[in-house]
């Protein structure tokens, strides 16, 4: 049976795919698209942190809150980022397809 570690290393080469095709295609909102790549910062910041949080203070990552919020801020700037590059997209596509008149 494959541990709960290994599975989360092998998640990162689907991700990585998904962010090679986005990339490529050209098509999502560049902020979001920085979003989307934010979420993997948030990931390689979050993995030394668990290891420090393990060899200094003994705990999971979760346990110890200066470690853990920090990290998890990384992923709400991503979030932000998301929401604020496809409010944009709408915007601007709305303003682009929206008659004289209206």
């Amino acid at each position: 049976m494959l541990s709960k570690d290994t599975l989360f290393a092998l998640s990162l080469f689907p991700y990585l795919g998904f962010l090679w095709f986005l990339t490529r295609s050209q098509q999502m909102p560049r902020l979001a698209l920085l979003g989307f790549y934010m979420t993997l910062v948030f990931v390689g910041v979050t993995i030394p942190a668990g290891i420090y949080a393990r060899v200094v203070y003994g705990e999971q990552l979760a346990n110890v809150d200066w470690l853990h919020g920090g990290a998890e801020s990384l992923l709400t700037l991503s979030n932000i980022l998301l929401v604020l590059g496809f409010q944009r997209a709408i915007a601007e596509y709305r303003s682009r397809t929206q008659s004289p008149e209206q």
